[in-house]
Formats: C-alpha cells, structure tokens, sequence
C-alpha cells in the first residue's frame, strides 16, 4: 500500500504548482485522473498575465505572480513564460458607466489609460468609440510554465501517478485511506485540487461541497489574412460580450466570453457559440474572415462569490481546498501555490505574497 505525506488530486496547473513548492518539504504525490497532465483547463487556456482579468479579488494574485513569470528563479526555468501584449478593452456609446467603473475600481492599482481605439486598432469600426488602454499585460506560455512545474515537482522529489483516479476516500487515523484506481493508498492530508470536479471530489470523501460550478468558455483559431499586425494589443470588450487576440501572423483566438453552466466533462464546442463570437467580431473590425481553422472549449471552475478556494476545510481536518480558479488559475500560479503551501504547512507566508490577505479566499466563507 502507498503511503505520502500528502496526496493532491489533480495535475493541471493548479496541483503541480502546489506540489512543487510542497515536495521539498513533504512526500508529495498527485493523482492525475487521464492519460495526461493539464488535459483539461490548463491544456484548453487561452491565457495571458492581466491585473485586472477577474477583478479585485484575484488582482493581488496576479500583480504578485508577475514577476516570478516574467524572471523566473534559475532552477524553475532559464527563459520568461511572458511575452509583451497590451491589452485594449472598448466599448460603445453606452458603454461610459462600464468604463468609469473600470478606471475607479483599479485606481491605483494597475496601470490603465483612457485612450482612442481607432488610434490602436486599424479596421475599428467607427461605433467603437471608448477606449481603455491597459499596457502591462502579456502572453503567457502555458505549456512551458505546466512543463515547468511538473520537472520541478519530480526534481524534488514528487510522484505523480496519470491514468489514476480517486474513486472515494474515507477519514482514518488522523489521516486518509484513499481508493483509486490502482488500489489503495494512505495519507495524512488531501488536497483538492480538481479543478471542474472539485465538488465532485468533496462528496467521494464525504465532504460537502462548496458550490464549485465549471462554466464552458468557447474558443475558436479564425484565419484572417487581413489582420494588420500579429503585434495588435487583445482586444477585449467592456461589456463582456468577446475578445480576441492575434496568434501570429493572420490568425486569431476569438471567444463569445461565453460562461456556460456544465457538468465536469470532456468539454466541447457548441457551434452557436462559435457563430456567436465570428458574428461579434465582425461588428468591431472590417477585417476579412477566411476560415474557421479550429474551435474548442474548456471549463472554468468558480466558487459562488467567483474567488478562489484555498484552505482546510474548517468541518473536516485534513482536506484542503485548492479550487475555483476560474479563468484565471494559469496567471496566478505562482503567488496561490506559495499561500496554499503556507496555508496548509502552517509556515509564514513569503515575501512575495506578504502583502495578500489569505483570509479572503478561506473555504470558511462558505460553510
């Protein structure tokens, strides 16, 4: 029978952060329930560093996580995950309560300039007259940051166990007996950290859930030969309705902004929401659609205020709470991994994350 310290369920990004910087400390193991790391979400993200992405509640996280993308420690990686962007958000006559609420809520705590679109944007069509500068945003590389911490997990020492899914759990002996599906194994804490089946985990373990909803965003690659630079700013609207970004050279990542209710599951597309997203887009540039190269989905988990989760369940010792990342778990990778590791060691937090109230995202606010 196996034995860790520590076992978290989940190998997206979310559990091989956490389990890279807990494996120096503990013996560490993840239960990852496909063939493969990062299936889902992590494997799905059309993900950029953007401070006010989510809004208040995950802007610590992501102001904090930037400079460990940007510079990374030698050890992690000897290239940045982050490459220049900007991002323009705009919107419409109507749109002027949206975009001063925008600027004052963020005041002060990220750099945001009111600007003329039709300035940034060749092909903005004339409706499109608020414009909201946001210059310190960038591309991440996800797979090479997933990469990243899976090598520095197994270089301290991690094991991590593909193809092996919990199938229920039980309290014992101060700690847990654990079934999977190659048997038994023990272990003294349990971390959820199952991204759209962080609920579904909580209830094979006898824990009630929390209220972690998976959401179903919509993605599709278009080929737009008339795209004037792949260097475009992300174009993102104040009203929430799409954005999209150049992925190189005459094509883009377009998404509706859709937040479809789903169960856990294999995401896909729904082809209404792809024409949903070219028929927007088509109402903000006069940029020529060529073709629909590929379209996917993927779930977004969030709890019900849509702030993350991370703590000991205050009912049941032993479980931690790592879930409810929403879209924005990839940004935020480096500042949650070091709170959740102080959270459940009980060390001091860092100083990279000293500044950052834990206690708003305490898993306590919900029982």
């Amino acid at each position: 029978m196996t034995r860790a310290d520590i076992v978290i369920v989940g190998g997206g990004i979310a559990g091989v952060s956490l389990g890279a910087a807990l494996a120096e400390k503990a013996n560490v193991l993840i239960l990852e329930m496909e063939s493969r790391a990062g299936y889902h979400a992590t494997g799905r993200a059309v993900s950029f560093w953007e401070e006010s992405y989510g809004g208040l509640s995950i802007q610590p996280l992501t102001t904090a996580s930037g400079p460990m993308l940007a510079s990374p420690d030698a050890d992690f990686s000897e290239s940045t995950f982050l490459s220049p962007r900007q991002t323009l958000h705009i919107g419409r006559a109507g749109d002027e309560a949206a975009r001063d609420q925008f600027l004052g809520e963020f005041a002060g705590k990220v750099e945001l300039h009111a600007v003329d679109p039709a300035s940034l944007v060749p092909g903005l069509r004339p409706q499109w007259t608020l414009g909201v500068l946001e210059p310190r945003v960038c591309d991440i590389d996800v797979a090479a940051l997933h990469q990243a911490w899976l090598r520095q997990f197994a270089r301290r020492g991690g094991a991590l166990r593909l193809a092996n899914g919990l199938r229920g759990a039980k309290a014992e002996g101060g700690g847990w007996r654990l079934e999977t599906d190659d048997g038994t194994m023990d272990c003294g804490i349990l971390v959820n950290a199952a991204g759209a089946w962080a609920d579904e985990v909580a209830r094979l373990c006898g824990i009630d859930p929390i209220g972690i909803t998976p959401l179903r965003r919509t993605v599709a690659q278009l080929r737009v030969p008339s795209l004037p630079s792949a260097d475009l700013p992300l174009i993102m609207d104040l009203a929430s309705q799409f954005y999209f970004k150049p992925q190189g050279e005459g094509r883009i990542w377009l998404t509706p902004h859709d937040e479809e209710p789903s169960p856990p599951c294999d995401a896909a597309p729904e082809e209404l929401a792809v024409a949903q997203a070219i028929a927007r887009f088509e109402e903000v540039v006069d940029w020529r659609v060529e073709a629909v190269e590929r379209k996917w989905a993927g779930l977004r988990s969030f709890s019900r205020d849509r702030a993350p989760v991370y703590g000991y369940d205050p009912q049941t010792p032993g479980f931690f709470w790592f879930a409810g990342q929403g879209g924005f778990g990839i940004q935020t990778s480096p500042a949650a991994a070091l709170m959740a590791a102080a959270l459940l060691t009980g060390d001091a937090p860092g100083r990279a994350i000293a500044g950052i109230d834990a206690a708003a995202y305490s898993p306590a606010r919900f029982r």
